[in-house]
């Protein structure tokens, strides 16, 4: 393991700047790498895709459709009821059907909206923003603020520093949900 270096461009052909300098510099090519961070969510972290094993703020949806189902029910069969002298019993069965569909579908107000954390503190907004990132293995401070006097002067935004490894060209071990450690 070894402190990285790493910033973001808008553009490949910054990129490419930025490992040119990086190499003047003196950082060798086997302890650069460059690649594109996906959009959130879109990392392929499961199988199926996605981040996450499942939608982050949807934990307590199904909680929310059942008491808003039950809730719609009974105010719709009670509404149903009202109607018996022109419906009969068909009134409040039909009532309390309609009520739980509409009280399942108001219920989904449950759902959090993206970014805002659940009690546990999950459902974060994304930690990184997608876009192309350069990183440089550094071996101490003097080369790590080398590599960030190389960045911040091409116009690196979100700099950051992270523990991992770069080998070959490529950085591993590098996870696009972590959060970021800006410098």
């Amino acid at each position: 393991m070894s402190t990285i270096i790493a910033g973001h461009f808008q553009l490949q052909d910054e990129i490419a700047d930025a490992r040119l300098a990086l190499l003047d510099a003196g950082f060798a090519a086997t302890r650069i790498s460059s690649f594109y961070v996906n959009p959130p969510g879109q990392h392929d972290v499961y199988e199926l895709g996605g981040d996450h094993d499942k939608s982050p703020g949807a934990k307590e949806s199904d909680e929310g459709v059942v008491k808003g189902g039950a809730t719609g029910a009974v105010a719709g069969a009670v509404a149903g009821a009202a109607t018996i002298p022109l419906t009969g019993p068909v009134g409040p069965v039909v009532g309390a059907l309609v009520g739980a569909h509409v009280g399942s579908l108001y219920s989904l107000h449950k759902m959090k909206e993206a970014g805002e954390p659940d009690k546990d503190g999950s459902n974060q907004l994304a930690p990184r923003k997608s876009g192309m990132m350069i990183a440089v293995a550094v071996d101490d401070a003097a080369h790590e603020q080398r590599a960030l006097e190389v960045l911040r002067r091409l116009g690196a935004r979100d700099i950051e520093r992270a523990e991992g490894a770069i080998s070959g060209g490529d950085w591993r071990d590098f996870n696009p949900n972590s959060l970021p450690e800006l410098v």
